[in-house]
């Protein structure tokens, strides 16, 4: 295997056709990871097959090698989804029902036999024909089944020989059901022992309609993938010259303006340069309420345009986008395989082998005990037929693609399946703030304006100062100032009902604040907006409302900016992030569950403790002005005492903390790095959807588990009662069917 951490490695994903059972997962994982420079790992479920690959390996050496192996492949992308092909699957259903439903009744109806054979052998007594025919009915079934085991299970037999150096699921029915047909071919042209055409042709029945279940089952599960690659549009409408002309989408490039219809999903990410309108994201981020757009908003690629019509500049294209990212990320975590699924693998992968010698083996002590050549043919074939690998195989993959895929539609992208594992013994939770807790929007959260500090401008102003003059003159120059405080006001300010006005001698100091004449119709104050400290260097004493309201603003955490007219200050706006509405509810949820919560922040002391007494979080929990090694060490701190950690962050300073912890959640709003770095993605912007991560996880590993256990029980209870001759050859093919549809329907509860 090569060392991958030393070489520069590219991800892709293929769908491949005609796997059958985990045996065929190993099949090609050992093909592929064989090749220098290439990590595999085949999902089952999904019918994709993961690639980690250095450059100078192309994609179609690795379709090249799967199909060496026996199988079909091509790009996921290329494919448009995984191959899970349910026409053909209902194609062979049909045609096995058709063959081998007579041949069945034929078979086991003993006064069927009885009759038909009068017939038959009455009708060539007429016509002088000799008949050396041991069973003329048994003929009939035999010729009825034929075209079931020869034409309608050929893709099983060709498997068969495609891995007859390693033994797959198809090795054991081809082997079980031409056994059986032969044999039956020798009892009835003999006379020694019974005929079991029934047998080949309900093998291959009952396989056959396992299959076809099984696969509208995992299109199913897989559905939400199928969803997310469906959802980016062919063809765009851009502007070229004033003129709409619509393209391909992959003629699209950076800085095209583009027109979305009502109606329409918006081709890529970009921002809206013109019109009005609503988008609901909720494909993409799981939130159902719409989202207001105007010119400025940021716009996701191939969310739904409610109604307008709005121009976009498109500022990411291609596999850069948030649509593309998702997907790759929803990918990523199907391909890759969890700690217990290896368990199953290891197993599966040396089932088929053990299967046939037992088989082998039951015929021979059958045979020692005396017991005729059909019983003990009997309990041998049985003995193949009843074995199953695909539940084994089919227990991790199908929860997790169904997890996966889940998750996906509510926001949650599970990029790391070893998070499953986890969630359950996570009892500490170590939070950022900014973006994670709140918002990480600036927002007026308190405004004072004192009528007490009036009278000290003078009689001149008397007759126009008021509310809506002094928040249009603040909104006059915050609007000229590209600071997020600023921009806070100016929104607070226009909310108020305030309008621009003109300005002049705009000057603008940084860390400090900015300053302009506003005209106010006749009237022209020297208007000033900063800091209370750079304000109060400008301005006359501060009116004891304005001191008040700026020592309230401070001691909960927010910044104060003060407003001066003339030297006199006039107003005082506290801002600050916004918590996020179910924050607390967050909090208290995690606690209730046992997980404790630490606030490690690089925000100033009294933002942090006001934010954390807010949501809940004790005050001593609380870690102000942290950088990125202080938020390492608090976790390397916490494991050290034995705690499970959760991290959960957005920024580049998160990143360390992120990969350090042992589960890691990143705001889908926050940095690539952050997002990188993490195990889970949250694309919603509320904070419940750490507890729907953590619950979905949790009920993901129960049901693995339960999977497993099926599996397993059901190996080691039906393997002795097919030896012991408990069974017929039949029903254990109904049971072996059915073992599978047992695990994917009861993965797909997770849904």
């Amino acid at each position: 295997m090569v060392d991958l951490s030393k070489s520069l490695l590219k991800s892709s994903t293929f769908s491949v056709s005609g796997m059958t059972c985990s045996s065929c997962v190993n099949t090609i994982e050992k093909a592929l990871n064989s090749i220098e420079g290439v990590s595999a790992s085949v999902n089952f479920a999904s019918e994709t097959v993961h690639v980690l690959a250095s450059d100078e390996i192309k994609p179609s050496e690795i379709i090249k090698k799967i199909k060496a192996a026996g199988y079909s492949a091509t790009l996921l992308e290329d494919a448009a989804g995984p191959a899970l092909h349910n026409r053909k699957s209902a194609l062979a259903l049909f045609f096995a029902i058709l063959f081998a439903a007579p041949a069945i009744a034929i078979s086991m109806v003993e006064a069927w036999r009885a009759h038909i054979d009068e017939f038959i052998l009455k009708t060539l007594d007429t016509y002088n024909i000799l008949h050396p025919l041991y069973s003329p009915t048994a003929w009939l079934a035999i010729g009825l089944t034929a075209p079931l085991i020869f034409l309608v299970a050929w893709p099983i037999h060709r498997a068969a020989l495609r891995n007859f150096f390693h033994p797959t699921m198809d090795s054991l029915i081809s082997l079980g059901s031409l056994t059986a047909y032969g044999w039956s071919i020798y009892a009835n042209a003999t006379g020694e022992g019974d005929v079991y055409t029934e047998v080949a042709a309900g093998v291959l029945l009952f396989v056959i309609l396992g299959r076809f279940l099984e696969s509208r089952a995992k299109k199913r599960a897989s559905s939400a993938l199928s969803t997310l690659l469906a959802l980016g549009t062919k063809e765009v409408i851009v502007l070229r010259n004033g003129l709409e002309v619509l393209i391909p989408i992959s003629s699209l490039e950076i800085g095209d303006e583009f027109v979305v219809k009502p109606g329409a999903r918006i081709a890529t990410d970009g921002i809206v340069i013109s019109g009005n309108s609503s988008v609901n994201n909720s494909m993409l981020t799981g939130e159902s309420t719409p989202v207001d757009i105007a010119p400025g908003s940021s716009v996701i690629g191939a969310s739904l345009n409610n109604n307008g019509r709005i121009i976009v500049r498109a500022t990411r294209i291609g596999s850069d986008t948030e649509l593309a990212r998702i997907t790759a990320m929803v990918v990523e975590a199907q391909g890759a395989k969890a700690p217990i699924q290896r368990l199953a693998d290891r197993i599966a992968s040396i089932f088929v082998p053990v299967v046939t010698l037992l088989s082998i083996g039951t015929f021979f002590v059958w045979r020692y005990l005396d017991f005729t050549l059909t019983e003990s043919f009997s309990s041998a074939i049985t003995v193949l037929v009843i074995a199953c690998p695909c539940a084994l195989g089919l227990a991790t993959p199908v929860a997790l693609l169904v997890a996966s895929g889940r998750g996906a539609q509510k926001g949650i992208v599970l990029r790391n399946p070893r998070v499953l594992e986890l969630a359950k013994k996570v009892d500490v939770v170590v939070l950022d703030k900014t973006g994670t807790l709140t918002s990480g929007v600036m927002k007026v959260q308190n405004c004072v304006i004192p009528t007490s500090a009036h009278a000290t401008l003078g009689a001149k102003y008397t007759s126009f100062l008021n509310e809506k003059t002094i928040l249009s003159s603040v909104l006059s120059l915050e609007l000229a100032n590209d600071h997020p405080v600023a921009k806070a006001i100016a929104t607070f300010a226009l909310t108020r009902g305030a309008t621009q006005k003109n300005i002049s001698e705009f000057t603008q100091t940084p860390g400090s604040g900015v300053a302009g004449r506003v005209d106010l119709g006749g009237y022209s104050p020297v208007v000033l907006i900063g800091t209370p400290k750079a304000i109060a260097h400008s301005a006359t004493n501060f009116d004891p409302a304005i001191d008040s309201a700026i020592a309230t603003a401070e001691n909960l955490g927010l910044t104060a900016s003060v407003l001066a007219w003339d030297g006199v200050a006039l107003a005082v706006f506290a801002t600050g992030d916004e918590v996020k509405p179910d924050a607390a509810e967050t909090i208290s949820t995690l606690k209730n569950s046992g997980v404790d919560a630490w606030l490690v922040t690089g925000d100033n002391e009294e933002s942090a403790r006001a934010i954390a007494d807010s949501v809940g979080i004790s005050t001593t929990q609380v870690i102000s002005r942290a950088l990125p090694e202080d938020k390492l060490k608090k976790i390397a701190e916490l494991k050290s005492q034995g705690h499970t950690v959760l991290m959960i962050g957005d920024g580049i300073n998160d990143a360390a903390a992120l990969a350090a912890a042992d589960l890691s959640m990143a705001m889908g709003t926050g940095t690539d790095t952050a997002i990188s770095s993490a195990d889970i993605t949250l694309m919603r912007q509320e904070l419940m959807s750490v507890v729907d991560a953590l619950t979905l996880s949790k009920r993901t590993l129960r049901t693995i588990k339960t999977n497993i256990g099926w599996a397993f029980a059901y190996n080691i209870i039906g393997l002795p009662i097919a030896a012991c001759g408990l069974l017929s050859p039949m029903y254990a093919a109904g049971a072996m069917a059915l073992s599978s549809l047992f695990v994917v329907t009861n993965s797909l509860r997770i849904r």
